[in-house]
C-alpha cells in the first residue's frame, strides 16, 4: 500500500478562506478534487496564510478556515483519501519562503497581473506580501515537491513562476525540486458571475448577487438565478462573445445535469429565459443542498474537525519536512 502511493504523482492546491467558498470553487475546483484522489496523492489546504495578504477579522479568519474544511469534505474530499491541513499548521511553508525569496527576482514580481490588479483594490494597503505571496505560493508547491497544479487560466502565470524558480534553484545547486506542470482538470468549468458575466465568480460578490455559495439557503439561490443577467434576446443558445450571461447559466446547467449544450438548447427551445434561469436554479439547489446540510453536521462536530486538520498537518509536514532539510543543506545552513 505504501509503495504504490509513492508511486502516485502529487497535486498540491489550495483555495483562502477569505470569504464564503462559492459555486464557482465547488464546480471549477474542487468537484474534480473528488475525482482525482484515487489516482493521484492529493495535498489540500486551507490557504489561511495567503489571506492575509488583505485585512482579516480573525474570528471571522477561524470560522471560514474550519467552515472550509468541512465544506470540503461534505464536497466529497475524503480525509483518508487526501492529505488536508490548514497551511499554517505546516511551518515549512513559510520557511522555505524566505529561502525562495532569495532565488526569485524583483522584476518577476513586478511583472505578476494579480499583484497589480490586488494593488488597484487595496490601494491604502499595499503591502510587502501582497508583493511577494506568489513565492509563497511557489513553497506550497515546490515544499510537496508537486508534479501536478489544478490551475484556472488566472494561476497559470504563478506555475510558470513556480517552474522559473525551481530551476533556477536546481541550476545553482543541482536537483532539489521537482518542475511542476499546469493541471487542466478534462472536467470543470469556468464559472462567471451572475451579474457581472465578463468576470470570474468571486466571493467578493455576494452583496449584488453575482455569486452563490456553497452554503446559501435555497431562497437566496433562487433568487440569485431569477436575477442573473442576460441579454434582450429569448433564445437559450451557447455564444460566449453575444450571450455571456445565458451561456454562463448553461455552463453551470451542463456541468450539474451532464447535459450538452445541443441538448439544453433543444430542452429550452421554445421556453423563454424564465424557464431555463428557474431550472438551473432548481438544479443548483438540489446539488447543494446535501453539502451544506452535512456541512452544518462537520461544523458541530469540533473534535472530528480537529482531528482531521490535526492528522493532516502532521501528514503534510512529514513529506515538507524532508524538502526544506534538503533546501537547507544545499544552501549550506547548519544542521541542528
Amino acid at each position: 500500500m505504501e509503495n504504490s502511493a509513492v508511486q502516485k504523482k502529487k497535486i498540491l492546491s489550495g483555495i483562502k478562506p477569505s470569504g464564503d467558498l462559492t459555486l464557482g470553487s465547488y464546480l471549477g475546483a474542487i468537484k474534480n478534487w473528488v475525482e482525482l484522489s484515487d489516482e493521484y496523492d492529493c495535498f489540500y489546504m486551507m490557504a489561511d496564510m495567503h489571506a492575509i495578504t488583505v485585512r482579516q477579522t480573525p474570528a471571522d479568519l477561524r470560522r471560514r478556515t474550519l467552515s472550509q474544511l468541512a465544506q470540503y469534505i461534505a464536497c466529497g474530499l475524503d480525509p483518508k483519501k487526501n492529505t488536508m491541513f490548514i497551511q499554517s499548521h505546516v511551518s515549512a511553508h513559510a520557511e522555505l519562503s524566505w529561502v525562495l525569496n532569495c532565488y526569485t527576482m524583483f522584476g518577476e514580481l513586478s511583472r505578476m497581473t494579480q499583484f497589480k490588479d490586488k494593488s488597484a483594490k487595496n490601494a491604502t494597503n499595499i503591502n510587502a506580501g501582497l508583493f511577494t505571496y506568489p513565492v509563497l505560493m511557489a513553497s506550497d508547491i515546490l515544499v510537496y515537491q508537486a508534479d501536478l497544479v489544478p490551475v484556472g487560466e488566472d494561476q497559470k502565470q504563478h506555475v510558470e513562476l513556480t517552474r522559473d524558480i525551481a530551476n533556477r534553484f536546481n541550476g545553482v545547486y543541482g536537483d532539489t525540486f521537482t518542475i511542476p506542470e499546469p493541471f487542466i482538470p478534462k472536467t470543470g468549468a469556468r464559472i462567471m458571475s451572475l451579474q457581472e458575466p465578463q468576470n470570474k465568480m468571486s466571493k467578493s460578490e455576494q452583496d449584488n448577487g453575482g455569486c452563490v455559495c456553497l452554503l446559501d439557503k435555497p431562497e437566496a439561490i433562487m433568487k440569485a438565478f431569477k436575477r442573473a443577467v442576460t441579454d434582450s434576446d429569448t433564445c437559450v443558445r451557447f455564444d460566449t462573445k453575444n450571450k455571456p450571461g445565458i451561456s454562463n447559466l448553461m455552463q453551470i446547467y451542463s456541468v450539474i445535469t451532464n447535459k450538452s449544450f445541443e441538448q439544453i438548447e433543444n430542452e429550452f427551445a421554445s421556453r423563454g429565459y424564465g424557464d431555463f434561469k428557474t431550472a438551473v436554479g432548481e438544479a443548483v439547489v438540489e446539488l447543494l443542498r446535501p453539502v451544506r446540510e452535512q456541512t452544518e453536521k462537520l461544523i458541530a462536530d469540533k473534535a472530528y474537525l480537529e482531528s482531521v486538520y490535526k492528522e493532516g498537518a502532521e501528514r503534510a509536514a512529514y513529506v515538507a519536512n524532508k524538502t526544506l532539510r534538503k533546501v537547507y543543506k544545499r544552501v549550506g545552513f547548519v544542521a541542528k
